[in-house]
């Protein structure tokens, strides 16, 4: 395993241990390298709407997380200044949902991240694109000046 991509695994890893939210809603992180992240999670009967399909809020969420390991990956504190959702079709309960996100963009401190939400059949659920700022401090302290 290259620096990069071990450094990029320890940010999640080091996210992970914070994560409360991702947690909760039982996201798992299947792969992080740098400036991107694949996480999944199951659809819930508690996360269905009125109309029996998953709320898009945890959609939203699922993709949100997925954008923060990626744009987090790099050991550099990066947090959303924007983000939109595009809903395509929707997800059931019992779906598994993967979130595929990928850097576009990354300057100094801001960046441009994608995200593909995906269900089991490879069907495509929602795009997402997150905007990123990088802000003060290191997702794992190295002790070295920024």
């Amino acid at each position: 395993m290259n620096e990069a991509i071990a450094l990029a695994k320890a940010c999640s890893e080091a996210m992970r241990a914070n994560d409360n939210a991702s947690r909760t809603l039982g996201i798992e992180i299947e792969e992080t390298t740098p400036g991107c992240a694949r996480l999944s999670m199951t659809v819930l009967g508690d996360f269905t709407n009125g109309h029996d399909i998953c709320h898009g809020g945890y959609i939203f969420m699922l993709a949100d997380s997925a954008f923060a390991y990626a744009c987090n990956s790099y050991n550099r504190n990066t947090v959303a200044s924007a983000a939109s959702i595009k809903f395509i079709a929707p997800a059931k309960a019992g779906d598994r949902l993967s979130a595929i996100a990928r850097e576009r963009a990354r300057g100094r401190k801001i960046g441009v991240y994608d995200v593909e939400i995906y269900n089991q059949d490879d069907k495509l659920l929602a795009l997402f694109r997150g905007n990123s700022c990088q802000v003060r401090g290191e997702v794992i302290a190295s002790g070295e000046p920024e």
